[in-house]
């Protein structure tokens, strides 16, 4: 994927990951980056930079996602990046916040996805970039909910990899470990830099790749899922 002159959407722009995915497709070239948060306000830091500009988006929202795709008729990038997790086990979470995490990051993602599939294949080549997780492949117990969700957008993503590869549209998977940011804080795990992350998936989307494990942590457990997945199951739950 041509990364030069290009034209991305970033979902979840205002912090973390996102803010920095917005830097990584600036410097490889790209001619116009749409920073989305629910609240424009938020995204000031982002915004010094004059190819980028701010829109407000809730993927929960269905009139947000259709103004925003109004919006924004020259996008050739989607990254889907906003999401939220919810802590609880499959027993004990509090099942109102899973159903949260599936509206945002399963459906949300998707709702996206559609809205913006119009201008993508007009405007192809094109990709889609979905931030994902390693354990949407085998889930860690005290996250249940929001690994349940990013497993589903894991299926998600394979399923519109089939339906958008004869439109000119590549679908990019990215499943990273913990990262350094908000999200995680207090969480006692190894983590990865969010400015790493970033430019890994932006150099993977530069060279056409389409399933990706953007930092040391998620590589090694890559390889370990695509090798046997359940010894990474129990690797992750016990």
């Amino acid at each position: 994927m041509k990364l030069t002159g290009s034209v991305a959407l970033v979902t979840g722009a205002n912090r973390g990951l996102g803010a920095r995915l917005v830097a990584e497709l600036l410097g490889a070239g790209a001619a116009r980056v749409y920073a989305t948060a629910r609240t424009p306000g938020a995204l000031a830091s982002v915004a010094s930079d004059p190819r980028v500009r701010t829109l407000a988006l809730d993927i929960t929202d269905p009139a947000s996602v259709t103004a925003a795709a109004a919006a924004a008729p020259d996008v050739t990038v989607l990254v889907n990046n906003a999401g939220v997790l919810t802590f609880g086990g499959a027993l004990d979470g509090d099942l109102d916040s899973f159903e949260r995490d599936l509206r945002t990051n399963y459906l949300g993602s998707l709702r996206v996805t559609r809205a913006f599939v119009p201008a993508l294949e007009r405007n192809a080549p094109a990709a889609v970039v979905n931030v994902l997780t390693v354990i949407a492949l085998a889930p860690v117990g005290s996250m249940a909910g929001y690994s349940a969700s990013k497993a589903a957008a894991h299926s998600m993503t394979q399923a519109l990899r089939a339906e958008l590869r004869d439109r000119g549209i590549t679908v990019l998977g990215a499943y990273p470990g913990g990262i350094d940011t908000d999200m995680l804080a207090g969480v006692e795990i190894e983590k990865a830099a969010p400015e790493v992350v970033a430019q890994r998936i932006v150099a993977g989307l530069a060279a056409g790749e389409t399933v990706m494990f953007p930092d040391d942590v998620s590589a090694g457990a890559g390889s370990v899922y695509l090798s046997d997945p359940l010894k990474l199951e129990q690797m992750l739950t016990g």
